[in-house]
């Protein structure tokens, strides 16, 4: 499962990417207003970071105007995706935008149905909101699983499931086993992810350990041993 940084922050996002790990960035109107700055510029940016599908949301709510916006975000660079709500005038747009060769992240999906019709007009990506489905009682998983077997049931299906709306490193867990090809995680969230209690108490005795060796400088070790004349 691909991991993508849900986040328009650009300092998180270096961070990430130096990891090792980052395949791509999802952005939405609030995260960038949250950060500021140039929408364009910072969208641009984070494109040289990842060098990955980085969603980039149009604000239009008509299909003419999404278009539009979509054509012109596409121009930022190679890596955009173009962002669009799950919604009549932007399955519309979709069908647009996929036939001219343009990547679209169709978002706001909540049921299998939408996700079908979504595949159908050719989206790139489809974004469940697992968080936000459990939030009223339904199993935000269950929908992964669902839109997951609907689309191998169909060869000319090629969209790829991109599990948003991730709460806590459970749901990443949950999205990874009901097969979604993507999860987009805040900063926070897989941060949580990485470290463990045990983890942690186990390192720090394993260091404890270590301080009681005669000579704890590896490095100096290993330097020595390569300058030997042997």
């Amino acid at each position: 499962m691909k991991i993508f940084l849900d986040t328009a922050n650009i300092d998180h996002i270096r961070e990430v990417a130096a990891w090792g790990l980052l395949d791509g960035v999802t952005t939405n109107p609030s995260l960038v207003a949250r950060e500021g700055g140039d929408f364009i510029e910072m969208i641009h940016t984070i494109c040289e970071i990842v060098e990955g599908d980085v969603s980039a949301e149009v604000i239009a709510q008509d299909t003419a105007g999404m278009v539009r916006e979509g054509r012109l975000l596409a121009r930022i660079s190679e890596h955009v995706v173009v962002k669009i709500p799950l919604t009549e005038a932007g399955l519309a747009a979709c069908n647009v935008l996929s036939t001219e060769g343009i990547k679209v992240n169709v978002t706001l999906a909540f049921q299998p149905v939408q996700a079908l019709l979504a595949a159908k007009v050719g989206a790139t990506y489809i974004s469940p909101f697992v968080g936000r489905v459990d939030d009223i009682s339904w199993n935000g998983s269950e929908l992964i699983s669902q839109i997951v077997a609907i689309y191998d049931n169909d060869p000319d299906i090629h969209t790829q499931v991109l599990a948003a709306s991730i709460r806590h490193p459970l749901h990443i867990v949950e999205a990874a086993l009901a097969g979604a090809h993507v999860a987009t995680i805040p900063y926070g969230v897989l941060k949580r992810s990485v470290g463990h209690p045990l983890t942690d108490s186990g390192n720090t005795r394993f260091l404890a350990d270590w301080a009681k060796v005669p000579d704890t400088d590896i490095v100096a070790q290993v330097e020595r041993w390569l300058a030997r004349d042997r």
